[in-house]
């Protein structure tokens, strides 16, 4: 049933702190009966959904987002006892599963007819010490027709550790169950414990190794929020060069997976020394390929100089123009496309479903994109489009890199163009130092970005004293794990690796 009145705080990307004292708090009818009225519209998904404790036993804390009008929607709810039973939202809305699973690993609520009660990450500090990774309870079906594969948690190479528990009728998938966990680090927990600000910027570089500069923006963002921190538009624009690098590197370097996968090894090589182009270019620019000390608190240590500009200029012209010239080959080549169309198909329902976000939303139809429903920093000055996939298919997530790369390399020159010999702003831009710094007290921030698998969102609450007391991390691929598991439904279990590289999720980044 519809509840009475709404009760929540709307807070819009560009506002700053709240007091956690002005988060409304509805008892558990209330909270869960806003929730499921909220996201009955397909416009509203959840950012974020958590617990901490309290005196007193838990806070509940649920972030909605509105990408029809650009907000956040907050608000709490509170219980005295960690094991208190409550039901699940999960039957109603299957995008919470994974929200209420890792509350329950962490504090032992149990959320009654949740169907998949199961652990998601296996935290040394998880409340059921009993459970372990070996005792992991799959989904079986008994049946003499049926037969279950393996794979992992080892893989060949250097690829991060999962399991992936096939159930198949011969050479088709009937069900695929993703067990996650062996990267857990403890990396929310970390940022609470240490007092380095500078300790805490590397921990969230950290988060998931192809997106340091996305974490690192988001946790950039986070803490110059609570500190009170304006930064310059110039500086807003370099984050924006960078994020968009990450993406294109890549993409491009997801391009050249893909075409391993179809044995078209002409993409592969090309599109391998393309990537290396683009993340030797972010090297020249910081010293580090994947853009490590780029992102700091306030500053940076590696303005954007005209020599670094030049640079970037002529790699983004050849190396765009030569991705160009490669991609027209890839999408042409009959032996590459009949092994993308039609093939790992999630739905635009399904997806909504599951709340998926980033790539994995808009190559199913659905418009989730930070940089245009929720911009911060640089973009929410320049009108972004995303670029939309219908079928949803690994054609789809193939064709969405090509063209969002080729739209970022655009956006990137003209942005650099236009910065051009500009005289560089004056006033000192190398980062703050803020071991000591003060950060608003008893203060609840929110920061998000639009990172290159898709939405990233990091929350802190604040002590009476300013100090951090609880920091939550979301990485996309916590969304977007389940899409993968629906995609290989029905396939081929020789589509897996296909289907795999064409979301190509991270484990650490799910894992924290």
């Amino acid at each position: 049933m519809p509840i009475q009145e709404q009760t929540y705080i709307e807070i819009s990307p560009a506002d700053g702190p709240i007091g956690i004292g002005t988060i409304p708090v509805l008892d558990y009818s209330g909270f869960s009966g806003q929730i499921i009225e909220l996201m009955s519209s397909d416009a509203v998904h959840c950012v974020l959904y958590y617990a901490f404790p309290q005196p007193g036993g838990l806070k509940f804390i649920v972030v909605l987002a509105d990408d029809s009008t650009g907000t956040f929607r907050i608000f709490s709810h509170e219980q005295e006892s960690t094991t208190t039973v409550l039901e699940s939202l999960t039957p109603k809305i299957p995008a919470l599963q994974l929200f209420e699973r890792e509350i329950h690993e962490n504090y032992g609520t149990v959320f009654a007819n949740h169907p998949w009660m199961k652990p998601v990450r296996f935290a040394h500090d998880r409340f059921d010490q009993g459970s372990g990774m070996n005792d992991y309870p799959f989904y079986r079906i008994d049946s003499v027709e049926l037969h279950e594969v393996g794979v992992g948690p080892i893989h060949a190479g250097v690829i991060e550790p999962g399991h992936f528990r096939f159930i198949c009728n011969g050479e088709k998938v009937i069900h695929l169950e993703i067990q996650l966990g062996y990267q857990h680090r403890g990396i929310e927990k970390l940022m609470t414990e240490t007092g380095s600000e500078l300790r805490r910027m590397v921990l969230a570089e950290s988060i998931a190794g192809d997106t340091a500069i996305g974490h690192g923006v988001t946790h950039a963002q986070l803490i110059e929020s609570l500190s009170g921190i304006t930064v310059s538009d110039n500086l807003k624009m370099e984050r924006a060069v960078a994020l968009e690098l990450e993406r294109i590197a890549v993409h491009i370097g997801d391009t050249a997976a893909l075409c391993t996968d179809v044995a078209y090894q002409f993409g592969q090589v090309v599109d391998e020394a393309l990537r290396t182009t683009i993340i030797n270019t972010t090297q020249l620019w910081c010293g580090n390929r994947f853009g490590k000390g780029l992102i700091r608190i306030g500053g940076t240590h590696y303005p954007l100089t005209a020599p670094v500009i030049g640079s970037m200029l002529n790699t983004l012209n050849d190396s765009g123009m030569r991705y160009h010239e490669m991609t027209e080959n890839i999408f042409s080549a009959p032996s590459v496309l009949i092994r993308f169309d039609g093939i790992g198909i999630v739905s635009r329902n399904q997806a909504q479903r599951i709340g998926a976000v980033g790539m994995a939303a808009r190559t199913s139809g659905i418009r989730r994109d930070i940089r245009a429903t929720h911009p911060t920093g640089f973009y929410a000055g320049i009108n972004y489009e995303p670029i939309m996939q219908e079928t949803g298919d690994v054609l789809a997530r193939a064709m969405l890199r090509n063209l969002e790369a080729h739209q970022s390399i655009e956006m990137v020159k003209k942005w650099i163009t236009e910065t051009g010999d500009r005289k560089q702003e004056t006033g000192d831009r190398r980062p703050e130092t803020g071991d000591r710094r003060r950060m608003q007290p008893s203060a609840f921030a929110l920061s998000v970005t639009e990172g290159w698998r898709g939405e990233i969102a990091h929350a802190a609450v604040t002590g009476p004293s300013g100090e951090l007391i609880h920091y939550k991390i979301k990485d996309p691929s916590f969304h977007n794990w389940m899409a993968l598991a629906l995609a290989v439904r029905n396939q081929e279990i020789s589509d897996f690796p296909i289907c795999n590289k064409s979301f190509n999720l991270s484990y650490c980044g799910h894992d924290l």
